[in-house]
């Protein structure tokens, strides 16, 4: 890799790329079910059985044969005669036979020679022992097969997939309790500057509260990691880099939030470089906000400078380190960089510079004619644009921006952050 320009902007998918040179991490353990929610599974996983391993019916009703139904109807209905009754829970004792029916609950097992089930909105009851068919059937209607849902054998689940609710739920159908999972990353966060102090402090004019440390753990939290708070560094070079050799020896990634820029007194840079074995990969992103990025190599470990504004930091957590994150926990890459979108209206015309990729803060808003997004303009330092937010608007880099109604790229942030599908 060529030489790393200071502060030459890079742009959102060149900066995606430089993760891929990260190790991702190997280590493993056991886990049962229940505590593998969001983990990113170590081991593929393969189907030892059929699902399900009998026949069942998906509505009540009767078990049938198919062709004993055909042509039947409201007008002129045929008539069934009533075997008996499947009972949930048990293999039935009974043989279907022609002309005849047995009825059954939803997840009963089929009887032997029933092909179908009949909806019991469908029949009429003559009597104890006979009912008019109203409408007919086909073979396998109201019907899960043996393995229809899962045959054996089948690639259930790949490794480095996040693990869902419904992950969990399938490998339990099947009787798999336990899983192997790779381990959660732990995360070193650390936040800098003379102005900020800790939020249950009253702030003396000058001064303002510590928000980005407990955002950014939020974010980390929220993807399933460990963040560890390492402290908070004046500006002096010496107090950073103290903070900073401490998280190369106790964690997998750092973040550091603030001085990422090219003031006089933003020291991450040069505290960076201080360390034997640094590779700037990049310092700025065609991103906005958060243009002033770093990220950088140390011995094989990610470290990320963050921009101080809360917003900025917030759309580069999501946009450039929740990727990094996923992928460095053993994600496949594919996964790791995809989010949930959908295309959607503007309310009103939106404002962008070319040459940067735009995430406006913005809110659903529903109209006459559905939903439509309305944007949530304000600066980089308020938080309140993210609070009342529900999700990132996307303008793409080119474009000088967007006009009411025009459709435009929307990122919730509720699938982003979760990682619940």
């Amino acid at each position: 890799m060529g030489k790393v320009e200071y502060l030459k902007l890079i742009h959102v998918d060149e900066a995606l790329a430089l993760i891929r040179e990260f190790r991702q991490v190997e280590d493993s353990l056991e886990l049962p079910l229940p505590e593998a929610l969001n983990k990113i599974l170590a081991r593929s996983i393969y189907a030892p059985e059929d699902l399900p391993h009998f026949s069942r019916a998906t509505m009540d009703g009767y078990a049938v044969f198919a062709r004993d139904t055909f042509g039947a109807s409201s007008s002129l209905p045929s008539i069934l005669e009533i075997m008996g009754h499947v009972e949930m829970g048990k293999a039935p004792q009974i043989r279907l036979e022609k002309g005849k029916c047995a009825s059954i609950s939803t997840g009963g097992m089929l009887p032997e020679g029933a092909d179908a089930v009949l909806m019991l909105e469908h029949t009429h009851r003559i009597d104890e022992g006979l009912i008019e068919v109203l409408r007919p059937v086909a073979v396998g209607e109201n019907v899960i097969g043996v393995g229809e849902d899962v045959k054996r054998g089948e690639l259930l689940l790949e490794h480095g997939r996040r693990l869902s609710p419904g992950d969990l739920g399938l490998l339990s159908a099947l009787g798999i309790t336990r899983v192997h999972v790779k381990r959660g990353l732990s995360i070193g966060v650390i936040s800098t500057g003379d102005e900020v102090v800790d939020p249950e402090e009253l702030p003396p004019l000058g001064k303002i509260r510590d928000v980005n440390s407990i955002t950014v753990s939020s974010i980390v939290r929220a993807l399933g990691h460990s963040p560890h708070h390492l402290g908070r560094a004046r500006d002096n070079f010496y107090d950073l880099k103290a903070l900073v050799e401490r998280a190369l020896n106790e964690t997998d990634i750092l973040l550091i939030s603030g001085g990422s820029s090219i003031g006089t007194r933003d020291l991450t840079i040069q505290v960076l470089k201080s360390f034997e074995g640094f590779r700037l990969l990049c310092h700025g992103i065609m991103i906005s906000p958060g243009k002033p990025t770093i990220m950088g190599n140390i011995g094989g470990k990610p470290v990320m400078g963050l921009p101080g504004h809360v917003a900025s930091a917030f759309v580069i957590m999501l946009i450039i380190v929740r990727p990094l994150i996923n992928y460095i926990s053993g994600m496949k890459w594919e996964e790791a960089v995809r989010y949930f979108s959908f295309p959607l209206k503007t309310s009103r015309n939106i404002e962008s510079q070319p040459g940067r990729e735009d995430y406006v803060r913005a809110k659903l808003k529903k109209g006459e004619k559905g939903y439509m997004i309305e944007p949530i303009f304000g600066k980089s330092g308020l938080i309140s644009t993210i609070v009342e937010g529900d999700g990132l608007l996307k303008i793409p880099t080119y474009s000088e921006g967007v006009y009411e109604g025009e459709e435009v790229e929307f990122i919730p942030f509720g699938p982003i952050l979760g990682g619940i599908r």
